[in-house]
């Protein structure tokens, strides 16, 4: 699962719901939970936050955690 996936289960998120919002199909929605491969779009997680009342600079903060530089 991943940072998106496990934000969508800590706060009981529905997709459907952010599906029908943002336009963002189901499909796409559980790619982007669930598969760590799949990689995220800006606009897709600007629109996702904005369906769920998130600050999209909190929820960019949240996803991207562990993410560093590589080491020099």
């Amino acid at each position: 699962m991943t940072e998106l996936g496990l934000y969508f289960a800590k706060k009981s998120i529905n997709r459907s719901d952010v599906s029908r919002k943002t336009g963002i199909s189901k499909t796409r929605l559980s790619e982007l939970a669930n598969n760590p491969n799949t990689q995220l779009r800006v606009r897709e997680l600007y629109l996702i936050a904005l369906a769920i009342d998130e600050d999209p600079g909190f929820l960019f903060t949240y996803v991207c955690k562990g993410i560093e530089l590589p080491k020099e």
